[in-house]
């Protein structure tokens, strides 16, 4: 696979959004953010505090089932619960996505130069995977709700993915576990309704991701340019189906059986609800919309994220 250096960006090497960055470039800008804004979750936030009574885990509009017949029948209480189960399945969905980034990052640094920038800042960005995924973690132990495993399917799927998975098609999943997620939770932490410490690990989170975002992006418009061709449709046709398992991984379902609800129902409510599906929509979009541009919707990989329900 052929990569772009600094002369072919300087030779004027451009996407539909316009002229590519030099790679190392970016990843020096990077590693300086880093320097100044990074966390240690276990020294910022503060473990001990008692949840505070009649606070949500997690916003009540980006509860699945908000606004449903179901939701309505709903007390308080129980939507409070089922805030903080969904907040554990997050956080749980988070660990396991994670798990494979971290695993296709050194995928993609295992033959490049260990000394370059852009390798140094996947390194650190690992570096703050691993904090997150125990940061996650421990966010989990800390409440009552119990760890949501994926689905065996997905679990195996992932681990199938991230085997096969090309470079493009590991920056495009990339994106896709990042980008929906931090649109949520840069609406959960200055939400007061919401308890501090899920705000807090939110305020983390974010500030990280966007580094993480910026390098993603950057390097899938580089791929999307300067691999073959067999790659890039490869790439459609892979992120479109992981699009689809992950829009049907993003609630655990056992977390309504664990509020007392009826599964089927909840689950039948949620899929027809057209709240949720504007929400998850409306948080994919300005992934969409960038995918677009730079050519990774097409074809059979468009009517896949069309059938995930991300993609109008």
């Amino acid at each position: 696979m052929t990569t772009l250096t600094e002369a072919d960006a300087l030779d004027g090497l451009r996407d539909a959004l316009g002229l590519l960055k030099d790679r190392e470039q970016v990843a020096e800008r990077l590693l300086a953010s880093s320097a100044k804004h990074s966390f240690d979750p276990d020294q910022e936030l503060d473990w001990d505090a008692p949840f505070e009574e009649g606070k949500w885990f997690w916003p009540p509009e980006l509860v699945s089932l908000y606004d449903t017949p179901l939701w309505k029948r709903m007390g308080e209480q129980q939507r409070i619960l089922l805030s903080q189960h969904e907040a554990a399945a997050l956080a749980s969905l988070g660990i396991w996505f994670e798990l494979i980034l971290m695993q296709l990052l050194v995928r993609h640094i295992y033959d490049k130069a260990a000394t370059s920038a852009h390798v140094r800042y996947a390194l650190t960005e690992i570096e703050d995977e691993c904090r997150h995924s125990k940061m996650f973690a421990r966010l989990i132990s800390r409440g009552d709700a119990p760890w949501y495993p994926v689905a065996r399917a997905h679990q195996n799927l992932g681990r199938l993915f991230k085997t096969i998975s090309t470079t493009p098609g590991s920056f495009t999943a990339t994106l896709l576990g990042e980008e929906v997620l931090d649109w949520m939770q840069r609406l959960t932490f200055p939400d007061e309704r919401v308890q501090p410490l899920i705000r807090g690990v939110t305020r983390i989170h974010v500030v990280e991701e966007a580094r993480h975002v910026r390098y993603a992006r950057e390097e899938l418009r580089r791929q999307m340019v300067t691999a073959p061709r067999w790659s890039q449709e490869f790439t459609r046709v892979t992120s479109g189906e992981f699009a689809r398992v992950f829009s049907v991984a993003f609630v655990n379902p056992e977390v309504y059986t664990n509020v007392g609800l009826d599964k089927r129902e909840a689950m039948a409510q949620v899929k027809a609800s057209g709240h949720r599906r504007e929400v998850m929509q409306t948080g994919a979009k300005r992934l969409t919309d960038f995918l677009d541009d730079i050519g990774v919707l097409r074809g059979v990989g468009r009517r896949l994220w069309k059938s995930s329900g991300l993609l109008a």
